[in-house]
């Protein structure tokens, strides 16, 4: 990371005043339990959410609840935007937001002119997809079974709108961090015509991450261009947008870094934003920026504006505590029903290729309807919620998606009911 970025990163610690009083956790690196498994610690983190508790959720990646301070500050916000109404919109809003850009960057580690916030990754990655203008006639696009169903549409219609072909591929289970980038590699070898390459980091299916940095750069020596969704993996997984190495990127903000529902962000590495073609709603003052290649119309204001509490909160726990004690609580169930006869779990138990999110198959229950009765079963037999996930290759799972306010115990109780599911 160069100079001017670390100075982004430590500007952005000092903006983070603490949301809530706890010791912050020392960095610490992804995987390691120095903190994941300090409960006085977590404790008083889970005191900070306001959630159902007549349940077990582990059903956490639709989107992340926000924490009280962040959710305190996001009703003031409405309740000021709706006061000051459209003098508000026309005399403070653009400074204030161009203030949560700046501290969004300096998080991120990228530089203020390479992102722009949008209402989720959905609509970052549709703007990248949709823009991309490199493709020619005869050419391909390739994308695999666990990327999100949305994004391979788009990619369906990139190619289609190019004249291009279209190279589906099937992630390998079990995968190996090694294997991922051997079958990627033998992929776009198989296949020279790809010049566009979607990847997703964290799969919203099976919970699998992929080392996309590495894949990001060998795709790079064959002049394929990498679109990562990375809507699951910021806040999730501790890392920098240099950790990433994609020129184009789609981040979610009301995941893992626990912002208000309708956020997230575009990045657009300096020097290929001309590949990113502007939306054509875009207004002519934002077509030399980011924000020209998506075009959303009139935000909720006060979930920017809330963006910073955020961060705050997400900065004071800490990325890293953050991370390790996410594949703690999976690990606890995860691990152990691994070696249950009839479960299938769809992630390694190496840390690299895993955060929280892990599915389960029970073995031989492939379709839609059987996860879905496995899935009830847990709720109606042991109060514990997740849910079912399809359009994996090999077949349905069971998706589980622990969030900071769960115990041990949450995860444990899991492990305990699928050992009654398979006896």
């Amino acid at each position: 990371m160069n100079q001017s970025r670390r100075t982004l990163l430590k500007g952005a610690a000092a903006l983070a005043a603490p949301s809530f009083t706890i010791t912050a956790a020392a960095a610490i690196p992804h995987g390691s339990n120095s903190t994941a498994n300090d409960e006085a610690y977590w404790r008083e983190v889970a005191k900070a959410y306001d959630v159902k508790q007549d349940i077990i959720n582990l059903e956490n990646g639709y989107w992340g609840v926000m924490a009280r301070p962040v959710a305190e500050r996001y009703i003031e916000q409405v309740k000021r935007v709706n006061h000051d109404n459209s003098y508000f919109a026309r005399r403070s809003w653009r400074d204030e937001h161009n203030a949560v850009i700046a501290q969004l960057a300096a998080a991120l580690g990228a530089d203020e002119d390479e992102i722009a916030i949008t209402r989720g990754a959905t609509e970052a990655l549709k703007g990248l997809i949709a823009g991309y203008n490199k493709l020619e006639p005869g050419q391909a696009v390739m994308y695999a079974d666990l990327d999100y169903p949305e994004m391979i549409a788009m990619m369906d219609w990139r190619a289609a709108k190019s004249s291009c072909d279209v190279v589906r591929v099937t992630i390998p289970e079990p995968s190996t961090h090694d294997g991922l980038i051997a079958f990627y590699k033998k992929a776009l070898t198989d296949n020279p015509s790809v010049k566009l390459l979607l990847l997703t980091h964290i799969s919203n299916r099976t919970g699998l991450a992929i080392p996309v940095k590495e894949i990001v750069a060998m795709a790079r020596t064959k002049n394929v261009d990498c679109i990562v969704d990375a809507a699951h993996s910021w806040g999730q997984m501790d890392f920098s947008a240099d950790d990433i190495g994609a020129d184009f990127v789609g981040y979610n903000l009301h995941k893992w870094i626990g912002a208000p529902i309708g956020a997230g962000m575009i990045y657009i590495r300096k020097g290929r934003l001309d590949d990113i073609s502007p939306d054509p709603g875009a207004p002519d003052y934002d077509q030399d920026h980011v924000s020209g290649r998506i075009h959303t119309g009139t935000v909720d204001f006060a979930a920017v504006l809330t963006l910073p509490e955020a961060l705050k909160f997400h900065l004071d726990v800490g990325p890293a505590a953050k991370a390790a004690r996410f594949s703690y609580l999976r690990d606890l169930w995860a691990e152990p029903s691994r070696a249950l006869p009839g479960v299938e779990v769809l992630t390694p138990d190496d840390s690299r290729l895993h955060a929280g999110i892990t599915s389960f198959r029970l073995t031989g229950k492939t379709t839609p309807e059987d996860n879905i009765a496995v899935s009830k079963r847990l709720l109606d037999e042991f109060n514990i919620f997740t849910v079912h996930r399809v359009g994996v290759a090999a077949g349905s799972c069971v998706r589980v998606t622990p969030s900071l306010y769960n115990s041990p115990d949450d995860s444990l109780a899991l492990a305990k009911a699928l050992k009654v599911v398979t006896a």
